[in-house]
């Protein structure tokens, strides 16, 4: 008998668990779906107008439409599970289902342990996104637009004209320009170095445009050339003959705007700059932030049938605004350093975790 009871209350509480993620997942899907087709759409007509300006080609347009998306996903995903179970569970409660839960012996713990299983899941999945997915998104798409920005500066780029290299001190000029192999041809370069008396100058048949890569200074590459060291003091000028030479460009402005982005989550943990901890706190706290706001839309979901919904909503909107408002305010105090690694980014979510137990546990207030 004791273990046929048992199994009957297993039974029943899967059939709670289903019941409950199903009323959850259709709204999820369904509005997870639209909030990636907006903003496909938005992000296809921004990358399409580029590609017809003939700054992009068309295939590199939709490779960006899609990483961008996959960016993208790291909010969506919580904020549409937010709104999905505050759907879900306030129609439960205007169809008067709660109340027959309640009747079968259904306690609130038993409903928030359900959404709680279920935002889990949601929360792994948003957690190897921001982890693993996001930092090899931006690493892939800034490599695609660097390669596309140096194929439309070779188009925009006239021959016999001195040009500053990747915003260095570089003084380049070519005779020619051969935009099919996205080359330059009879190329000069030249760089002083007045500290140590010195003028570096290359000659070359040939160069490749600078391409920047996430984490990495811009590169040239020089074809079929010689490589002088002139020195203005002593005379001891040094010469080089190559086939293949490689410059490193500079660009400190860049490398900061693309690293953490782009960085791997594994190096952030080790290292101690503001930015790389505001950064790394980010991801790894994003799960976090979608457990919470699943669990805090149970309660904030109460209503009594035929109830107008807009009061509620309004305050789970509240909520859902505070939280991230409050994340930004705190990772721009870490990134300034005027917020350390603790509490850093945690003092949100304890906020939130606090405010989650005065919703579950205060009793309702008596409606006329």
């Amino acid at each position: 008998m004791y273990n046929g009871g048992q199994s009957r209350q297993e039974h029943d509480r899967l059939i709670i668990d289903r019941h409950i993620s199903w009323e959850i997942l259709l709204p999820f899907i369904t509005g997870l779906g639209l909030l990636v087709l907006v903003f496909i759409g938005f992000s296809a007509a921004n990358q399409l107008s580029l590609a017809a300006e003939g700054k992009l080609d068309i295939l590199t347009a939709f490779k960006l439409v899609g990483l961008n998306t996959l960016i993208t996903l790291e909010i969506l995903l919580p904020s549409a599970f937010f709104f999905s179970v505050l759907s879900a569970i306030g129609r439960l409660y205007r169809d008067s289902e709660m109340r027959a839960f309640y009747a079968a012996g259904v306690s609130r713990a038993r409903i928030l342990e359900a959404v709680f299983k279920l935002s889990l899941v949601v929360a792994i999945l948003t957690g190897v996104l921001s982890v693993l997915a996001r930092p090899w998104a931006f690493r892939t798409s800034y490599a695609l637009e660097s390669q596309a920005a140096a194929r439309f500066d070779l188009k925009q780029m006239t021959a016999n004209e001195f040009v500053s290299m990747g915003g260095s001190d570089y003084t380049f000029i070519a005779s020619d320009i051969d935009l099919e192999k996205g080359l330059h041809k009879g190329v000069f370069l030249q760089k002083n170095y007045d500290e140590h008396g010195r003028i570096e100058v290359i000659v070359a048949e040939s160069a490749a445009m600078p391409t920047l890569n996430p984490n990495q200074a811009s590169r040239a590459t020089f074809y079929n050339g010689y490589n002088y060291l002139l020195d203005k003091r002593e005379k001891r000028d040094l010469t080089l003959h190559f086939k293949e030479l490689v410059v490193r460009l500079p660009n400190e402005e860049a490398e900061e705007k693309y690293r953490r982005k782009a960085e791997t989550t594994l190096t952030l943990s080790q290292s101690s700059d503001p930015k790389d901890v505001a950064e790394y706190q980010w991801r790894i706290t994003t799960p976090l932030a979608t457990i919470l706001l699943g669990l805090i839309a149970v309660p904030l979901a109460r209503s009594a049938p035929r109830e107008s919904r807009f009061r509620n909503f309004s305050i789970a909107l509240l909520s859902y605004i505070a939280l991230f408002a409050m994340v930004s305010v705190l990772r721009t105090f870490i990134e300034q350093g005027k917020l350390g690694a603790i509490p850093g980014l945690w003092t949100a979510y304890v906020l939130q975790a606090v405010l989650l137990v005065i919703l579950v546990t205060q009793p309702r207030l008596k409606r006329r």
